[in-house]
Parts: structure tokens; sequence; C-alpha cells
């Protein structure tokens, strides 16, 4: 993710405070507005950018929306968070981090898919000794145990090697480790450690393994809500998505603006990075479906793949009810013109 000084300086930017940052846009009436909270699953970087640009250019405001921006860390589970009620939404890991918390009895909600395929890659070196899927075998592997584990899981069951033959450890921050080479493969996200990988290795000294190639998918970063607010506050979730992807759309037309902002936040991360990373999350937001139904659009055939992919391998102890786990009906309020790049 980020290196040690960064996730300090992103977190002290945090305790400054979000709540109202831009306030652009005047709604019409005070009692109009409703207050409430979106908890991020990382720190302040552009792989949130559309949400900081909305609250910034007061689409939020205009949608009768107070919103609070809490960023995530290390130690915070979004899914908990929003279950319990201590914050409104949630950008949670993924189709799998919400498989698991509904497998677990908490009564979350997805209604809006961000990252239509899966944003991890698996990376060693070209020189090493793992050339292909199945060289996992026996190998030190580094991973985060916050979803990524499961799609390594099923990369390595789909071509036969059973997880436990391989020695899967937690990840860190660094990946330093893997660039002088005292681990075999670590995982990497297209937009952030992929980008330092590069840097420091060379893009051509270095293997890729893409999951969809292994016939694995995982659309993440998936918006959700309680069940509770889903259901009484159903006006409440479609604003929120309106004005989320205003957002986004403001975030990709002016790209320059959106990193303008998210310096401002957090003015200790690296620019170059972060303009890497909004182009790299643009790529991931717009694939699948998403190009020609609009941003947030939940794919049901790609997680209900997902779906039946951790229930077969065990991560979850039966198939999750789809229909009560995502619910598309206020992304597809919201006409697909309005939601298209």
């Amino acid at each position: 993710m980020l290196n040690r000084r960064n996730v300090l300086a992103a977190f002290a930017a945090a305790a400054i405070g979000l709540q109202g940052f831009g306030m652009s846009a005047a709604p019409a009436s005070a009692q109009d507005i409703i207050d409430a909270s979106l908890r991020l699953k990382w720190l302040t970087q552009a792989q949130f950018a559309g949400f900081y640009v909305a609250l910034e250019k007061g689409y939020y405001k205009e949608e009768g929306i107070n919103l609070t921006i809490n960023p995530g860390g290390p130690n915070l589970l979004t899914e908990n968070l929003v279950a319990t009620g201590a914050d409104t939404f949630g950008l949670s890991g993924g189709t799998d981090s919400v498989f698991a918390a509904r497998d677990k009895g908490m009564p979350v909600v997805c209604i809006g898919v961000s990252h239509q395929q899966t944003p991890f890659v698996f990376v060693s070196h070209k020189d090493g000794s793992v050339q292909k899927v199945e060289d996992f075998k026996d190998r030190k592997i580094t991973t985060w145990f916050t979803g990524a584990n499961h799609v390594l899981s099923a990369m390595l069951s789909k071509v036969g090697v059973d997880p436990k033959s391989a020695d899967i450890q937690p990840q860190q921050v660094s990946v330093t480790p893997f660039v002088d080479k005292q681990i075999d493969v670590v995982t990497a996200t297209r937009y952030n450690e992929l980008y330092v990988i590069n840097q420091r290795v060379g893009k051509d000294n270095l293997n890729l393994f893409v999951p969809e190639d292994s016939g694995v998918s995982f659309p993440r970063d998936t918006l959700i809500v309680s069940e509770q607010t889903a259901t009484e506050k159903p006006e409440l979730v479609e604003r929120f998505l309106r004005a989320s992807v205003k957002g986004w759309k403001e975030a990709f037309a002016n790209e320059k603006e959106a990193i303008d902002i998210i310096m401002k936040i957090a003015p200790t991360l690296d620019r170059a990075q972060q303009e890497f990373m909004l182009k790299e999350v643009k790529t991931l937001m717009v694939a699948g479906k998403a190009s020609t139904d609009g941003l947030f659009t939940i794919d049901k055939a790609a997680v209900g793949s997902a779906n039946d992919l951790l229930a077969q391998y065990g991560v979850i102890s039966k198939p999750v009810d789809l229909d009560k786990a995502f619910n598309s009906s206020f992304i597809d309020k919201i006409p697909a013109e309005e939601k298209r790049l």
C-alpha cells in the first residue's frame, strides 16, 4: 500500500477532519440536509479520488447530504463499521469481503461495484523459480488476508495446486522483501504496489499472473450500506450514488484537478504515483459491463461466478443469496447515459 511515512501523514490528514471539505454548492434548505459518512477501505489516495472530488465540488450537498469521508486503515474493517451503524456507507474490500461478511451474518448490502475486474496481480522475478501458477507450490508467497488471499487460493485450486502446499504469509506495507528476493511471489494492486515494483525492479524483469487468465474474477471496491439503511432510507442511497458517479466522472474528465484535491489532503504522497493510480483505477472502473451500463454497475454474472468459487473452495460455508447481498435497484435508477464516461 503506502510506505510508513505516508501512512502516518495520511492519518494526520484524516485527523484534521474532512467533513464539509469544499462547500462550493449550497442545499435548497438546511432542514433537507442529512448527515452521513463514507468509510473508505484505506488511507487517502487517488484510488478514492471521485469521492473526494464530489465532496470538494459540493455534489453531496446538492443531493442534500452532509457527508464526512472517513479514511480506512490497516486495523479497520469497513463491513463491521457499516453493519454496526458507525458509518452510513462503506467502500469495502470487494465482492469476496461482502460474501464473507454475509456468511458471518453481517447485515450489509452491496449497492455498487467500483472495480469491475480483479485489481490484484501476483508478481515474480523473471529470473526466478516461479514461471507459471503451478510453480507457486512450495514457494514463499505474501498476500493480504483481506480478500487477496481468496483470489490466490482460487487461482491455485484452478490449476490443481493445494493452497496449503504454498508458504503463504501476510504481506507487509513494504515490497522490499520481494525486491530483495527474500520471497518468491508478491501481491500487487495494479494501481499501487505494481508502480513501486516496476520502478524498483523494472517492468521487463517481472512475471505477472493475472487472475482472469486463470479463470478467476473478483470485482472489488464494493460500495455497501446496512440492510436497515437500504430499507429505511432508499432515497439517501440513490442520492449518494448519484453524487458519487458525478464526482468520479469529474475526476476522470479533469485528472490534474482531481490529483490536486488528493494532494491537498495528503501532501506527502508521490504525485507521479497518484497520477498513475488514477489512470489504472479508471481502467478497472470502466471494464466489463461498466463500459455500457456505466460506473458502479453490478454485474450479477461476474459476482455469481466469484460466489460459486468461494463456496467451492470452502472460503464461505455455502453460496450467498445474491439477491439479498447485492441490490442493483439503486444504481439502476440512474440512467446509463449519466453513468457512462
